[in-house]
């Protein structure tokens, strides 16, 4: 028997893509497209290969290792011929108050990269089921060395600003992204040309200065520095973390197209009541008990409890260079 005859779906091309696309909303994606599964272009491997080259990437060595990975979802599930790609919103509903030590909105709830890949299994499931029995799926969500970005640009999910971040038009920024490589032809979708125009609020919000039209630099990013990073926050950037405690939003936050940005209906997205009763005295306390209360479950654990404990080191360092500063009255 031939691949073509084993691989046979029960309907159309096109009906088949109308019905895993309205599966993904039931399951709660805000958007699901398809695009044809080939090699990237050698533009944007010669783009990511410049960022590795120049060093931007910091102390991310494993973004250096897999590349033939990276650069063919073929290498990731022999026989793939579609990448569908889909978005899952992650915009809180509730936010900490402002004084309190900020945390990145993507890690208010628990673990995305299970949440993800469990709604994208019950996608599998659900073609295998519904839409060819024979199909072999694998699903990934920031779990593998596949270029999230371009496959979501291809499938027509959105376009990448001058940020990095995905941008979903009617949606804004605050999603997670997922792929389902799978063995069956389906209709690919439009890509989506960028529709930033000459908008630089992410350059100019940066509080380190880490986006530039170049792209982003990884070394000089408030996100990289409290969560990748090993070693001790440089001097020169710990007076430019402001109060940011783990992970930074301010270029999505200045983004225009977060004016469309919704709460997420997500329940595993609902952040933990403790998260909104963490406060500055609980920074200089921080132990493996305090650690467990407020973070357990959540992608927080990336860092680890000493590296939250280093991000506080460097938060008091810098409220204690504010206070050194001079003031009008001491000139």
């Amino acid at each position: 028997m031939s691949d073509d005859e084993k691989i046979k779906l029960r309907y159309s091309p096109e009906e088949s893509a109308r019905l895993i696309k309205e599966e993904a909303r039931r399951l709660g994606f805000s958007a699901c497209g398809f695009a044809e599964a080939q090699a990237l272009p050698p533009s944007v491997v010669g783009t990511y290969e410049k960022f590795l080259s120049e060093g931007r990437h910091g102390e991310m060595d494993y973004l250096e290792r897999n590349r033939e990975l990276r650069y063919s979802p073929a290498e990731l599930l022999p026989g793939t011929r579609t990448v569908i790609s889909v978005a899952l919103n992650y915009y809180p509903r509730i936010k900490q108050p402002a004084s309190a030590p900020q945390i990145a909105y993507y890690a208010y709830g628990k673990d995305y990269h299970k949440v993800v890949k469990r709604l994208l299994d019950k996608l599998l499931d659900y073609i295998r089921r519904e839409i060819c029995p024979s199909v072999s799926g694998r699903s990934f969500s920031d779990s593998a060395p596949i270029a999230e970005r371009y496959w979501a640009c291809r499938a027509g999910i959105g376009w990448v600003g001058r940020s990095g971040m995905l941008i979903l038009p009617r949606g804004g920024t605050f999603f997670f992204l997922g792929e389902l490589l799978v063995d069956i032809d389906l209709p690919p979708d439009t890509p989506m040309p960028s529709r930033c125009g000459a908008c630089r609020n992410c350059i100019e919000s940066c509080p380190t200065g880490a986006i530039s039209e170049e792209g982003m630099d990884s070394r000089l990013c408030v996100s990289y520095l409290t969560i990748e990073h090993e070693g001790e926050i440089p001097p020169e950037l710990v007076g430019k973390l402001g109060n940011r405690f783990y992970g930074c939003d301010s270029c999505q936050l200045c983004c225009p197209w977060n004016r469309y940005a919704h709460p997420s209906e997500v329940e595993a997205f609902v952040p933990r009541e403790a998260l909104f009763t963490f406060d500055k005295d609980d920074l200089a306390s921080l132990d493996e008990e305090k650690y467990l209360h407020f973070f357990a479950g959540s992608p927080m654990k990336r860092a680890g409890l000493d590296g939250l404990r280093r991000n506080a080191r460097a938060l008091e360092q810098g409220d204690k260079k504010e206070d050194e500063q001079p003031t009008d009255e001491d000139g």
